[in-house]
């Protein structure tokens, strides 16, 4: 807007500034003033232009003195975060040597946790060797209830079987006496065998000698009645009884009664009881 209804000023020179223009030497002509009316205008602009860079001032003026502010406080806090700064990291020093002693702190406790690793891992191995021996014993347990539950079931039968075996107890202490009963019997029978045969050897020894001594009394004569009159035991008779006061019999004699004592009454006797005990 300033330079308008302007001429250039290197117009006249035809492209050659500040230098007088070849030819022969010629007074330029006057330039010829300007109208009144375009000055006043050409200063209206430029006092236009002039209020428009005042307040550009002002406002950079303004805008300089917020950031000399701005500048004052961020040096401030600048500082204040370079303080902040110097303790955090005397901090953060302080707090990486506690970190590097206490790693060190660690290695040494892992260097002395090492023995403390072998006996976690005998410690392992025993853990298993229990869990298995537990698995077992479980098993066993599951076991020995099962056999409880046998036995449970069993010993509700054990009224019985012991009310049976009572009954197998009385019928053997039966047993028992009739067998002691029948053993001395038996003693007792044993010993009237062997009694009889004695008795029957012996009278076999006097039936030999009675027949050598009949033998020997053929050639004797017989008196009246001697063989069919008289009784074999009699006073009349030739031949006294040999036997009879041996035994209580009488040989010969058939209503004395029979050989060996009472006969079939004693044998009667002793069958008697051995009938009642069966």
């Amino acid at each position: 807007m300033a330079g308008r209804n302007r001429m250039p000023r290197h117009a006249m020179n035809d492209g050659r500034r500040g230098y007088p223009s070849e030819g022969p030497y010629a007074r330029p002509p006057m330039p010829r003033p300007p109208h009144p009316a375009m000055l006043e205008e050409e200063l209206e602009i430029q006092h236009v232009e002039m209020r428009s860079l005042l307040g550009e001032n002002r406002r950079l003026a303004e805008d300089r003195m917020a950031l000399q502010r701005e500048l004052g406080v961020a040096k401030e806090e600048l500082h204040r975060m370079n303080l902040a700064i110097t303790d955090i990291r005397a901090e953060q020093e302080v707090h990486s040597r506690e970190l590097i002693e206490r790693g060190l702190k660690l290695e040494a406790d892992l260097r002395a946790t090492e023995p403390l690793k072998n006996e976690v891992i005998h410690l392992r191995a025993e853990v298993l060797k229990l869990n298995n021996l537990r698995q077992d014993l479980t098993e066993q347990v599951q076991n020995l209830k099962q056999e409880l539950t046998r036995s449970q079931s069993d010993n509700q039968q054990i009224p019985s079987l012991k009310a049976e075996i009572d009954g197998v107890y009385l019928e053997l202490v039966r047993a028992r006496t009739a067998f002691d009963y029948e053993k001395k019997g038996n003693i007792e029978l044993m010993e009237q065998r062997q009694a009889m045969e004695k008795n029957l050897v012996s009278m076999a020894r006097e039936v030999e000698k009675l027949r050598a001594d009949v033998s020997s009394g053929h050639s004797r004569p017989w008196g009246a009645g001697g063989t069919y009159g008289m009784k074999h035991s009699s006073p009349e008779g030739g031949f006294p009884a040999s036997y009879g006061d041996g035994y209580g019999v009488h040989l010969g004699a058939a209503d004395k009664g029979p050989l060996y004592g009472t006969g079939s009454g004693s044998w009667g006797g002793l069958e008697k009881p051995r009938i009642a005990r069966r």
